[in-house]
């Protein structure tokens, strides 16, 4: 049912830690990466660490509130998905949620199979738009890569590089995988992966992918 959530992160930052675990119990094994923080600013880290596709997030949190996280999440990324929680008593905030262009909030205490069913919805009706750094995008729906909201025009080969990076984030890719994943050929040297390294760099930015000392390739 919920299948369509399996291969998007989520954060969720909530400092009231008995719904954290329920939330990341009900939602969480229906993602591929469900990421908890408790305040504002550690929310604001992770975000620009793990790259979320969602966002879910409290108003009133400990260091930095929720309004002021997605404000500073809305100037990386404008069209990031953001989801907000809020108490009855803080229904007033939500007048700078709408503001800010965030779409949807739940009123505590919510059914969290309600919030799943918002999640597949948005994540079939929006394009998602993943952060690769501060000034590159790269639209999953439309396989495109924005550098400062222009287009960087890529090969098929570039393309299907640049989502095996995406989805192995969190790790470098060995040249191996890089030969096997982009070249139907069964001998490859790495002398042309090099290369065509280097051409991709050129097309975007020496500092955009990184080299991993003897083992790889990474997103920097």
């Amino acid at each position: 049912m919920y299948d369509n959530l399996k291969n998007i992160k989520i954060l969720l930052a909530e400092d009231e830690k008995s719904l954290a675990t329920l939330m990341q119990s009900a939602i969480g094994d229906f993602c591929e990466n469900f990421t908890v923080v408790y305040d504002g600013e550690e929310g604001l880290k992770a975000y620009k660490e793990i790259k979320p596709d969602v966002v879910i997030t409290d108003i009133m949190m400990p260091k930095m509130d929720g309004l002021d996280m997605s404000r500073a999440i809305k100037k990386i990324n404008p069209e990031q998905i953001i989801v907000i929680l809020s108490a009855y008593s803080e229904t007033d905030k939500l007048l700078t949620a709408i503001d800010l262009e965030i779409k949807k909030y739940f009123i505590k205490p919510f059914d969290p199979d309600e919030l799943l069913d918002y999640l597949c919805e948005a994540i079939q009706k929006i394009e998602i738009k993943k952060v690769i750094s501060s000034n590159y995008i790269f639209n999953t729906k439309t396989k495109k890569l924005y550098r400062d909201g222009e287009i960087i025009q890529l090969t098929k080969r570039e393309v299907d590089f640049i989502e095996l990076l995406i989805n192995q984030s969190d790790y470098f890719i060995d040249d191996e995988t890089i030969k096997k994943t982009l070249w139907n050929e069964r001998d490859v040297s790495d002398d042309r992966v090099r290369t065509f390294i280097r051409r991709l760099r050129k097309k975007t930015s020496k500092d955009l992918i990184k080299n991993v000392s003897g083992q790889g390739y990474s997103l920097n």
